[in-house]
């Protein structure tokens, strides 16, 4: 009898454990998420279901000490897996459904993706109270880390390092854009969700606010969701969410490798807190607020190209500024071997001297905050440079 009530005792409590499973597994969309992916998906799908056991030892019970970063979206832990590799693992926040839709989402956009240059998600628990993410694990900070690098933390970035960086993320925003079974719009690219390896190379991540874009359309209307400094202004005004949204983001993104500024920083005047418009506004007016290190080491050609590139996606009509195909384009041919392009040809590394005089720079056709939506090219020719320091406020 005593055996016997054990197995019974041991047979009720495994029950009961497999339904509060079943049950965290509906209440995080695990149902949700089932109707949403493709049956042919889920039958090849290759990422891996984590146990509740699993990621717990990985984190040491999700130690304090082992947080990689904080967000809108919930938390992520570095994590140790039983065979050793290490991992990122994102946990939603707890009792936020909204949260929790957001999880599902990005786990719909991310079996789209298969790109070298996005976050690879290899798998997720959704058995536990919250749902939980496992991504690769990216070893070197993010962009926003090393370009505004407090206390010295990472040194200066090169600006080979700087263009290469920019052209591998345009190339995997070009990708979502084009590339996928259906479209995806990104929807909060800045240089804190683009992460760096050991390598440098370029990981784009954070996909729990994007949107899969049905191919009958060009346009969703959305709540307004992303990040100040990086925001669309005509998505913020009409909620209209397209591809150009990300480009306008992907310019802030320029700007901010071009100068070393932040994209919001109340350390600057009240004009020009929002690194956008200060920086189309000071190339509208002729002078260039390069970071002062670049200048002295850059191919002044190629930050004339970049600057003018940025501008371009920083214009406040969507339908006036260029596509990522177009923006991964151009920087691509700024960085193939000497003679490949046709920027190249007259290519000539200037004297520190002369690229600070940036002669002779092209026109830009521009429109942007606080200016006429009629103005035409603006010629920058013999340009006056106001050179800056990178801010040094916090993040």
């Amino acid at each position: 009898m005593l055996v016997g009530g054990s197995w019974i005792y041991w047979g009720l409590k495994k029950k009961r454990l497999i339904k509060l499973k079943e049950k965290f597994f509906q209440l995080n969309g695990g149902l949700l998420l089932e109707q949403q992916l493709p049956s042919e998906r889920r039958s090849a799908q290759t990422t891996r279901i984590f146990t509740e056991d699993e990621l717990k030892k990985a984190t040491n019970n999700y130690d304090q000490r082992r947080v990689l970063g904080q967000g809108g979206c919930g938390t992520v832990y570095k994590g140790v897996l039983a065979d050793d590799k290490i991992v990122a693992i994102k946990k939603a926040k707890i009792g936020d459904q909204s949260q929790i839709k957001q999880f599902i989402n990005e786990v719909l956009v991310l079996s789209q993706i298969n790109h070298r240059n996005v976050v690879k998600l290899l798998g997720c628990c959704l058995e536990t109270e919250v749902p939980l993410l496992v991504y690769e694990f990216i070893t070197n900070g993010t962009l926003f880390d090393h370009i505004h690098s407090i206390n010295g933390r990472y040194a200066s970035l090169s600006w080979e390092l700087r263009l290469k960086i920019a052209t591998e993320t345009a190339g995997a925003i070009a990708y979502l854009h084009s590339s996928t079974s259906m479209p995806i719009i990104h929807r909060d690219i800045k240089t804190a969700n683009i992460l760096l390896d050991d390598n440098c190379k370029t990981k784009v991540s954070d996909f729990g606010a994007s949107r899969l874009v049905p191919l009958d359309q060009t346009q969703l209307t959305t709540l307004v969701q992303g990040t100040f400094g990086y925001l669309d202004p005509e998505y913020l005004h009409t909620s209209q969410l397209t591809e150009k949204s990300d480009v306008y983001s992907f310019g802030v993104v320029l700007a901010e490798l071009l100068t070393s500024q932040k994209a919001l920083s109340f350390q600057r005047s009240e004009c020009d807190r929002n690194l956008a418009t200060y920086f189309v506004s000071s190339m509208k007016e002729g002078h260039h607020i390069l970071d002062e290190r670049l200048v002295t080491e850059a191919n002044a050609e190629q930050l004339k190209v970049v600057a003018n590139l940025a501008t371009s996606c920083l214009r406040v009509r969507g339908e006036d500024r260029p596509t990522m195909k177009e923006v991964a384009s151009e920087l691509e041919g700024l960085i193939k071997p000497k003679g490949m392009h046709p920027w190249e040809k007259d290519d000539h590394d200037l004297s520190s001297e002369e690229t600070e005089q940036f002669l002779k720079i092209s026109g830009v056709q521009d429109n942007h905050a606080g200016i006429d939506n009629n103005t035409s090219t603006s010629q920058f020719d013999g340009l006056h440079f106001e050179i800056i320091k990178p801010d040094e406020d916090g993040r």
